[in-house]
């Protein structure tokens, strides 16, 4: 729900229409004289395939469908992706026609130029489009009706993204709340009074009664509706529908992981990549750690201790250390809080970056851990999470990565407020549910990349 989204989005297909081309014009400049270019034919056809390759791949996989939401290194992959399929589409056309058009530097200058300018032309954009926003241009005044879970949600998407062009007024409801500027009586006045041009219906499913009235006063201002369907008293948002017997069956959870091959193509991920990261990052890293490690303060640099694995198995999950050493009572849960007066100078830096987590390849290499999946619990843990999450159980399903959809997603650690922590630990425990259940090798790439991401910025929300 994007203000103007379809004019946007028109206008970044146009840019990147004439960017495609543009490239190609300028590799060839470069590659070739002008008069040779001018004569060889094929040259037009391959200019016509390029842009169709373009706008295949483009339209099948959502290219610009979501490009405001997207974290930019998700986006910047999708264009590498695209680059890199530019360049293989160019190598084949040639292989086809058995003339030599072009060199083949021409087939990487040009591969090159689409990354270049389609990256600037997104960050430019981006940029814009949110200087544009944050003036006031373009901006769509939009209520919010139902100030429970589910519209709180919602305007905290809407305040963290004001690219998307919205400018919220405020919550109608019957329940007295933080923002609540009305009730569903005064739904009709606030419209006018603020020019309201949005309204989401964020109700849950036992205060729909006024639903129909809702409708009828946002139609007769000419207010567009928005309504997010009430799922959240299921776990899940994710349903499949099947038929047995010609009978009709919702099945609520859905896990991919489930499925043999699946769970093979992930293990083989994560054996070629913790080997990877072993032999090129650790193999050097690990004794340079280890030595400033001891010299910052005493005890050994490894830290291990023992964690729940999948099927809530046991196992030794090894961190570099970051914490001043003392033997601690592995059942007795003591969170690390902000400012914790325990955590090392090194160790500020190591949970920062979240390099203290790398020796934990070790654990994927011996098939304890994954790559990518929700964060291990350690002994203790358990025992106060499932007293505010009762569902806990359900993310031993899949094996516990060393990052994870809620770390990328900022909830890594405690907090020292006790209902805040509540609720940090619910919805820390509601986005690994969502991860196991819309698990895909594109979704661990994207959390992998967003993580290397957050680790150069040092924006790990790390204590």
């Amino acid at each position: 729900m994007i203000a103007n989204k379809k004019s946007i989005y028109l206008i970044i297909t146009l840019l990147d229409f004439v960017l495609l081309n543009f490239s190609f014009i300028v590799a060839a400049l470069l590659t070739q004289t002008s008069e040779l270019n001018l004569e060889k034919n094929y040259v037009y056809l391959l200019i016509l395939i390029l842009n169709f390759t373009w706008y295949f791949y483009t339209s099948s996989t959502g290219f610009y469908q979501e490009f405001l939401t997207r974290p930019f290194p998700i986006q910047f992959f999708n264009i590498l992706k695209l680059s890199l399929l530019i360049t293989i589409v160019s190598i084949l056309f040639f292989f086809v026609i058995k003339q030599p058009l072009y060199t083949r530097i021409f087939i990487l200058i040009n591969g090159f130029l689409v990354l270049v300018t389609i990256t600037t032309r997104t960050i430019i954009s981006k940029s814009a489009l949110r200087t544009l926003r944050n003036k006031g241009k373009s901006i769509r005044n939009l209520l919010i009706i139902g100030a429970e879970e589910i519209g709180r949600r919602f305007k905290e998407v809407i305040i963290k993204n004001p690219e998307f062009g919205h400018r919220f007024i405020g919550f109608i409801d019957n329940i007295q709340s933080k923002n609540v500027i009305g009730t569903i009586s005064d739904l009709d006045k606030i419209i006018k009074q603020n020019a309201v041009e949005d309204v989401v219906i964020a109700l849950h499913n036992n205060s729909t009664e006024n639903l129909d009235e809702i409708v009828n006063i946002c139609n007769k201002n000419a207010v567009k509706i928005h309504v997010i369907p009430d799922y959240f008293k299921f776990l899940s948002g994710r349903f499949q529908i099947s038929t047995v017997s010609n009978l009709p069956v919702i099945t609520i959870r859905d896990e991919p992981l489930n499925e043999v091959i699946r769970r093979l193509i992930k293990r083989i991920f994560d054996l070629t990549f913790s080997l990877t990261i072993i032999i090129f990052v650790l193999s050097w890293l690990f004794p340079v750690l280890w030595i400033i490690i001891r010299f910052d303060s005493s005890g050994p640099a490894l830290f291990v201790q023992e964690r729940f694995g999948v099927r809530k198995r046991k196992f030794k999950c090894y961190k570099f250390r970051t914490l001043t050493y003392e033997k601690r009572n592995p059942a007795i849960f003591e969170p690390i809080i902000q400012k914790d007066p325990r955590v090392t100078r090194v160790g500020k830096f190591l949970r920062k970056t979240n390099i203290d987590e790398l020796p934990q390849f070790f654990n994927v290499l011996k098939g304890d851990m994954s790559v990518v999946g929700p964060r291990p619990l350690p002994l203790g843990v358990e025992r106060v999470y499932e007293k505010v999450f009762e569902e806990i159980k359900m993310r031993y399903n899949v094996r516990p990565g060393v990052t994870g959809w809620a770390q990328i997603n900022g909830l890594r650690g405690e907090v020292a407020d006790e209902e805040e922590n509540k609720k940090r630990i619910v919805d820390k425990m509601k986005y690994d549910l969502w991860y196991i259940e819309n698990w895909s090798m594109k979704l661990d790439f994207q959390i992998i990349l967003l993580t290397i991401w957050h680790m150069v910025r040092g924006d790990t929300k790390g204590f």
